[in-house]
């Protein structure tokens, strides 16, 4: 058995909220001796991300570490024949983010602190090697979303600000995004949408095949930005008449299905906490 003051403390920030939140409260109610702070770092992240782990290592007083892939997307793209990555093979999250945390351990134990906060139900992944130990503050000593708020505002970081368009953190093309985060990055960084259209194009027109979002391409996507801002704002309506902790029997009540599917399915998509890759969105 390994002694435990062997064990490496490795924190891993995903350039979101409840990281960063994590990194804060770890700092200030836990004596860790020589934490490590890691970020795996795709290279395409939002420029937003990078300003905010900046501000985030000002407070922590140490620098947090970039772990970075072998090789970058464009070559790991060309390696899997153009096929995009999807919800069914998450190959940016295997080869990007668990194989550089993997490597930076290597075969040390380690402790892998996680932010999955008291009220969410669902399980974080890292890693599968026995070595690596999955450690849940949050859930241990039961810090829930309003708390992850007030120790963000408390330390003066705040939100990163692609908050103001987006939910989740992640590479700019990350194909859980909703239509409306796809039209949010169209006006807040241009040049980035297009490139990701660029990706899709070279794969729809390769073997691969694929689109970023489900519902079609990026192409027609830009083309209807009014109707999807326009069905977001009636979401968000329908969402603010939902009781805390809505079912989907609430959630008919307020939204028929005949009459606006999409509208409906966006609403329950919403509900579900366990969509995306937490290794990513944390």
């Amino acid at each position: 058995m390994t002694d435990e003051k062997n064990y490496r403390h490795i924190i891993s920030i995903s350039g979101g909220k409840d990281s960063a939140a994590l990194a804060i409260y770890l700092m200030r109610t836990r004596n860790i001796q020589n934490p490590e702070y890691v970020f795996m770092d795709t290279e395409v992240e939002l420029p937003e991300t990078y300003d905010f782990l900046h501000k985030l290592e000002a407070i922590l007083g140490k620098p947090i570490v970039h772990l970075k892939p072998a090789m970058d997307f464009l070559r790991l793209l060309k390696l899997h024949n153009g096929f995009l990555p999807s919800s069914q093979a998450r190959w940016c999250t295997a080869l990007m983010k668990i194989k550089p945390f993997e490597d930076f351990v290597g075969e040390d134990p380690a402790y892998s602190y996680i932010g999955i906060r008291a009220d969410e139900n669902r399980e974080g992944f890292i890693s599968r090697r026995e070595t690596i130990k999955p450690v849940y503050p949050f859930i241990e000593d039961g810090i829930t979303k309003a708390d992850v708020s007030r120790i963000l505002d408390e330390s003066g970081i705040g939100l990163p600000k692609y908050y103001n368009w987006r939910s989740r953190s992640g590479c700019y093309f990350c194909f859980f995004q909703q239509q409306i985060e796809w039209v949010g990055l169209a006006e807040n960084h241009p040049e980035l949408f297009k490139k990701a259209q660029a990706l899709e194009n070279a794969s729809a027109s390769g073997t691969g095949n694929y689109t970023w979002n489900g519902t079609g391409t990026l192409d027609r996507l830009i083309k209807r930005k009014e109707e999807i801002k326009e069905k977001h704002e009636k979401r968000i309506r329908f969402r603010k008449k939902l009781p805390k902790g809505a079912k989907l029997v609430d959630i008919m009540r307020e939204v028929d299905p005949s009459r606006d599917a999409e509208v409906f399915e966006s609403v329950v998509r919403d509900q579900d906490q366990g969509e995306g890759c937490l290794v990513c969105h944390l």
